[in-house]
């Protein structure tokens, strides 16, 4: 299994912080869109390293249009020579429409037009093809020798598309090249859900599961000592309490039984009491949704024995402080 580590939002601490996860052996560095812009920190990590690959895990989709991305994506990619991978999400609902002001509807038929029209702007730039998409949701048939990229010598990013509903993974397995998991994934909903929709849509673009890379944030409860287990543990039932109130996420605990939880924990959310949500996580849950071990050194083990054959790539969130034993873990992951 290849390990990618988070690279951060401190553009201060960028050039320093990829240095760190090149020499401790991980395979990739993410960042993600959630306070701070994810891309800017990539341009100073494809400066700084020679040969960690870089994605975005994720960037928001709707937040912008395919001819944006695409430009963004297509200069990542020439700058850190071939490295880069855009990693999309589409948000929910009231982000895009509300927070982004962007329009919102069928939102997987959309994303699938929003990746295949950036490979349509992409091939246009590499082949001289003529651009001409016309879909349902975006148009681009307008490109002239002034806005083409004179750089070409790595071509097209890799495109990841984030997913936890059958549909949306069904459309990453048919127009991208691999599909990042939601961090509240069970086995149970990985193999019942995420898998069977990955080879529908696999089946769809005519290619093979070992073409397609499957990523997941797998969730780690451990700790170097007792006292950081014990925070370890308060950490992740709080952001798994925070992940049951979301709507579109119900279909993972109802899979289980415990759709009425996404009801008790949305309404903490509408009075205020965020602090409340980590308390509704039974160690039944915690056990079902992470991998927890009071012994840091049991985690690949037991990371390979949950989803050897299923995940390829898993993004690192565990740190421990120490530059070894991170990179001790790290080779151990991947060796597993």
């Amino acid at each position: 299994m290849k390990v990618s580590g988070m690279l951060g939002a401190d553009l201060d601490m960028a050039p320093l912080a990829i240095a760190e996860l090149e020499q401790r052996g991980y395979d990739a560095a993410f960042t993600a869109e959630i306070n701070n812009d994810p891309f800017f920190p990539l341009v100073l990590a494809a400066e700084h390293s020679k040969t960690i690959a870089l994605t975005t895990s994720i960037s928001v989709a709707f937040a912008r249009n395919p001819m944006t991305l695409a430009n963004l994506a297509w200069d990542l990619n020439q700058y850190s020579k071939g490295r880069f991978t855009i990693g999309l999400g589409s948000q929910i609902k009231p982000h895009i429409t509300r927070r982004f002001s962007m329009p919102w509807s069928k939102p997987a038929a959309r994303m699938r037009e929003f990746i295949q029209a950036m490979q349509a702007i992409w091939r246009c730039w590499e082949t001289g093809e003529k651009l001409d998409f016309n879909g349902e949701f975006y148009r681009h048939n307008l490109m002239t020798p002034m806005f083409t990229p004179s750089r070409k010598t790595y071509g097209a990013p890799r495109v990841n598309l984030a997913a936890v509903g059958p549909l949306m993974t069904e459309v990453a397995a048919e127009v991208a090249n691999g599909v990042i998991a939601h961090g509240f994934t069970t086995v149970q909903y990985l193999r019942d859900v995420t898998l069977p929709a990955v080879q529908r849509g696999l089946e769809k673009s005519g290619r093979q599961r070992e073409d397609f890379e499957v990523s997941l944030p797998v969730m780690v409860v451990t700790g170097v000592n007792e006292a950081a287990y014990e925070q370890s543990k308060l950490a992740v039932r709080s952001q798994l309490g925070f992940y049951a109130s979301t709507p579109t996420y119900r279909p993972v605990l109802d899979l289980h039984g415990w759709g009425e939880l996404q009801t008790v924990a949305n309404q903490l959310t509408r009075e205020g009491r965020w602090q409340e949500l980590g308390t509704l996580i039974t160690d039944d849950i915690l056990h079902t949704f992470a991998v927890v071990s009071e012994n840091i050194e049991q985690v690949p083990a037991l990371l390979q024995q949950r989803y050897g054959g299923l995940a390829d790539t898993w993004l690192c969130t565990v740190e421990t402080g120490d530059r070894d034993l991170q990179k001790q873990l790290v080779a151990a992951v991947q060796a597993a």
